[in-house]
This record gives C-alpha cells, structure tokens and sequence, in this order.
C-alpha cells in the first residue's frame, strides 16, 4: 500500500511539473506575441474584450508546440530530484524493482500524450477557428477596424481606404477609392462609371455607414470623361462591401475530422481536399495525431539515467542531448512527410519500434545490474 502511495506521489509530482512548464513558457510565448497581438486590436479599432478573448483562445495553440520539452524537462527534475536526496535508495533497498519506476513514468508519458492528442487533434483547431472568426465578426460589423491612420486599407474587394488621422470613430482628410461600383450611385450617369473616388475633410464613422463632410466626388467614366460633384454633407452606406479577410479557414483551423475526410470516398470537403492541398494535409494530420506517440520515447530515454548508481557526466549529457535531439528532429522533418512516402511512413513507425526498442533494452539493462544503485 505504501508502494502504491509513493507511485501516486511521483505520477501527480511529474504531472504537476509537466502543466507547469507548459503553463509557464505557453505566457512567456504569450507576452511575446501580446505586442503584436495588442497591435493588431487597438490599431484596427477592435474592442478590448476581442484582445483578452483573442489572447485566450491562442493559449491552445501555443502551448502543445511546448509539452514535448516540457515533459522532457519535468522527468529529468525529478530523477535529478530524487537521486540527489538519496530517496530512490530507499526504495531499491526496501525491494522496489527498478522497472516499476520506468513503468511509472511511461505511464506518466502516456498520459501527456492523451493531453497532448486532445489539444493537437481538437482543442486547438478549435479555438484557432474561433479566433480567427472573432476577428472577423467584428471586421464584417464595423468598417472602422479596418482603417489605419496614414495607411491604405483594402480589406474590401476594389475599395480603398486611407485616412490622416483617426480619433475614436472620427477621421480626417479622407481619401476612398472604388472600382468595384459600390459608390457608383453618386454619379448622374451610373452605367457608365468604370471608378469612383471621394475626398472629404472629415468623415464619422458608424458600423458600416460613413458621413463625409466638405468634399468632392469624382466618377470616372469609361469613355475617359470625367464627373465633379461637390457635396457639404455624404451619407455613404457600406453594407454591400465584400470582405478581402479570408473566410475559409487555415489547415491548422480545420478539425481534424474534416481533414481525414480527404482521404476518404467521395467526400463533401473537396473544397479543400485538391491534390495539392493534400500534401499540406497529411503533414498536420501526422503532427496532430503522431507526434504525441513520441513522448512515451521521451521518457523512455530519460529512464536510462537510472540504470547505473555513478552515471559520470558524459553519459548524463549524451542523454540529455540525444533526447533533445529526438524532439527537435521529430519536429523538424514533418514537413517532409507530405512529400515523400518514405518518410511518411517512417516517421508513423518509428515511435512505436522506438518504444519497443527502448523498453526492451531497459528491461535488459535493469536485470543486468540487477540494482540502480549498487
């Protein structure tokens, strides 16, 4: 019972320091990202309740990128823990098998890895989605998120957009181009407009209706004559503008349920399911849904700190480097995947003959020296 006891300790003490890590570096990522972030909110007129939400939802999609090293970091603490207060001493000694505590923190590595599968294959294509749909709610309601002080805005399909100054929903010297006709209405002879351009001094901006005051409109027409029409006061409607903001979400916002349909006949998702867009797919499905088989590698590495009592520096490093390595490399080569069947294939074998592997050599190793620390 008392084994039993101490197992549970040591599972909840690797977990705790797994969520921890991850929580930790998933902010640090965070408060980098916020200033670009905090940007793209204030300057585009967005609310500050859209910046809190929209920081939120890319937690979920910032931290899975940090569970592989942070499980990594979390079991080398605790073995280095542990060994240093001797307390794996008293256990080998009071008759604990070696493996018993490999077979602990594999489980503990398996459970990472269903943590890490949720967030990888459905949390974080979720909340991406929704961020992404955030955004453009609140783009596709108002007009004024989309105008920048001293820049051209082009979030609407032929339509122009640039302001001097912008103060709340208040702009000045006001400067819109249209060659989609959605302001042809304001010329005398409306079929033969081919362009419209306003000039105004000062414009209030309110959802998606404008009104300029003391300006020009001037009507290009397609036998190149040219319309002036001086007006003190223009109501301009916008709602017939169509947004240039993507509406089909990125590969990384699609489910991970939608994305397997590609592959399967006759699917209804051919709209992103081409040949080409294929070999996007299959490297996201495989991050999704294979890279998190090679956590349980992970901790199998580490284990190998326990085989021997005086593990000299050396070992220690080549461990720890090699382990590195795995989560770097496993990272690095999934884009390979959706181009070569080789790699493919290799890549979705090899953590499972990697556990095998480990497993077996450990088993080897532990009967071997009979005790960790003799």
């Amino acid at each position: 019972m008392l084994q039993n006891k101490i197992y549970q300790n040591y599972f909840i003490e690797i977990i705790k320091t797994f969520l921890t890590i991850v929580l930790g570096l998933s902010l640090i990522a965070l408060t980098v990202r916020a200033v670009n972030f905090l940007e793209l909110i204030v300057d585009n007129g967005y609310p500050v309740t859209t910046y809190f939400q929209y920081s939120i939802l890319n937690i979920f999609g910032i931290a899975p990128k940090f569970m592989p090293l942070a499980f990594f970091i979390s079991v080398i603490i605790f073995i280095i823990k542990h060994q240093g207060d001797s307390e794996f001493i008293i256990l080998w000694t009071s008759g604990v098998k070696k493996l018993q505590l490999v077979n602990l923190i594999l489980f503990s590595s398996i459970t990472v890895l269903i943590i890490y599968l949720v967030f990888s294959a459905f949390l974080t294509p979720l909340a991406l989605n929704k961020s992404r749909q955030l955004l453009t709610a609140d783009q596709l309601n108002s007009f004024l998120p989309t105008i920048r002080s001293q820049q051209f805005s082009d979030s609407f399909k032929g339509f122009t957009f640039i302001v001097d100054d912008k103060v709340n929903n208040e702009v000045n010297n006001i400067f819109i181009h249209d060659t989609n006709n959605n302001l042809k209405n304001f010329s005398s002879n409306i079929g033969n407009v081919s362009s419209t351009t306003i000039i105004a001094n000062q414009g209030i901006i309110n959802n998606r209706k404008m009104l300029l005051i003391n300006g020009q409109i001037i009507s290009s027409k397609k036998k190149e004559e040219v319309e002036v029409i001086n007006f003190e006061q223009l109501d301009i409607s916008l709602s017939d503008l169509s947004t240039t903001t993507i509406k089909m979400p990125k590969l990384q916002e699609i489910s991970t349920l939608k994305l397997l349909s590609c592959f399967v006949k006759d699917s209804n998702e051919k709209k992103f399911c081409n040949k080409d867009a294929k070999k996007e797919i299959i490297p996201n499905l495989i991050r999704r849904l294979i890279l998190p088989f090679y956590i349980p590698v992970v901790s199998l590495l580490c284990s190998f700190l326990l085989i021997k009592k005086n593990i000299n520096l050396l070992e220690r490093m080549t461990i720890y480097l090699f382990t590195f390595l795995l989560i770097v490399l496993t990272e690095l080569f999934i884009r390979y995947t959706g181009i070569n069947y080789q790699i493919r294939s290799t890549y979705i074998i090899l953590p499972f003959v990697l556990i095998i592997s480990a497993y077996l050599i450990l088993n080897y190793k532990l009967k071997k020296f009979n005790k960790i620390y003799e």
